[in-house]
């Protein structure tokens, strides 16, 4: 009987199993016996990025000019080659989108921070109303990725539609193309030669923690201002290096933005600020300078440790401004750190933004910009 039992039950199994992959099976060999469309593929770097200061990069998608490797820390270096602050555009009247891209790392995502944010290929649209909407972004799981970004959209009013698409913010690009159904138009937007906004500062400006690249703080800026913008956050290591304000220096900016004292402390700030600022001043007299205070921790209500770096910072910096003031250096702009995220629930882990936090650190900075660039 036992031996019965065992049979019978084997066999019922067995044929659940058949009948659920037959069930399963079917939607998907019908799927497939679709004839798919193929699909034009268009190179980036046929017609180029917006937010790439440099052209003399060692790879396409870096941040720092080739001959940065031997002048700025490793870190420094390692991390230009994230494709922060990056992105491309083009116009197509097809109502489908897919990339395909090649990542530098393996690591496509982090504990506090999503694979869409790190490695992700965000796309937005442009509506009838001149808005920048967002339409799409990728879910990498590996270094290659190819994927859908937009399928059966509402076809453009008239003509075609532009779409600004964001690179991932803390990883690289080795390559990356979009493609279009064959026999749609695609028409590649050159980068705009206007003067950039450009911002130098940690791990917040280079991206942590959007959950997506179009979450920025320099892609939420730049879609409201409408500007080109370049990102030159790095993680851990936005330290006022004067090797980095030469760097800078040689950038023909709208408006310097310097945002980096979420990692030094009050005594880095009082001996770097000033330098900074005289590097910048002595290559680009009038070039508008901003002067960025740190956010405030979302635990600093609780921690002694945390109000008392804030205020140490925060003093020195505001005494440099003084100080800079004093001396006669013209242009020269204050953000306070009070203005930047409103409470603990606007940051992932009380220290980096959310994308509430990003909207909020955009604010701020919107404000203070849209009354220099006036």
């Amino acid at each position: 009987m036992s031996q019965h039992f065992f049979d019978r039950r084997t066999f019922l199994a067995a044929t659940s199993s058949a009948v659920a992959t037959t069930l399963i099976s079917r939607p998907l060999i019908a799927e497939e016996a679709v004839e798919q469309p193929k699909f034009a593929w268009h190179d980036v770097t046929q017609w180029g990025v917006e937010g790439k200061g440099w052209q003399e990069t060692a790879r396409y998608f870096d941040r720092l000019p080739a001959k940065a490797e031997k002048l700025v820390r490793p870190a420094v270096w390692n991390l230009s080659r994230h494709s922060a602050g990056m992105l491309c555009r083009f116009e197509t009247d097809a109502t489908s989108i897919r990339t395909r891209y090649e990542l530098l790392s393996e690591s496509v995502a982090m504990a506090h921070m999503p694979a869409t944010g790190v490695s992700g290929v965000d796309l937005y649209a442009r509506d009838a109303h001149g808005e920048q909407r967002w339409v799409g972004v990728t879910r990498p799981a590996g270094k290659k990725v190819d994927a859908k970004l937009a399928k059966n959209l509402d076809p453009p009013l008239q003509g075609m539609r532009e779409f600004t698409a964001y690179l991932p913010l803390y990883n690289g690009v080795e390559a990356l193309e979009f493609g279009v159904p064959e026999g749609a138009t695609f028409k590649p937007i050159a980068p705009r030669d206007e003067k950039p906004l450009v911002f130098y500062g940690t791990s917040i400006m280079h991206g942590a923690c959007a959950s997506r690249p179009g979450m920025s703080i320099t892609g939420i800026v730049g879609r409201r201002l409408d500007r080109p913008v370049i990102n030159l956050g790095f993680s851990g290591n936005g330290r006022m290096e004067a090797e980095l304000a030469h760097l800078l220096s040689e950038l023909n900016a709208a408006v310097y933005l310097i945002d980096c004292l979420p990692n030094i402390n009050g005594q880095l700030v009082a001996e770097r600020t000033e330098p900074l600022v005289h590097i910048l001043r002595e290559a680009r007299p009038d070039t508008p300078i901003v002067l960025v205070e740190d956010r405030t921790y979302g635990y600093a209500h609780i921690y002694k440790a945390s109000r008392t770096r804030h205020a140490e910072s925060r003093a020195a910096l505001a005494k440099a401004y003084e100080n800079l003031q004093n001396e006669g250096i013209k242009h020269l702009h204050y953000l306070s750190g009070d203005s930047l995220l409103s409470d603990g629930d606007s940051m992932t882990d009380g220290s980096h933004p959310n994308d509430m936090g990003m909207v909020q650190y955009a604010t701020a900075y919107q404000a203070v910009l849209e009354k220099i660039l006036l």
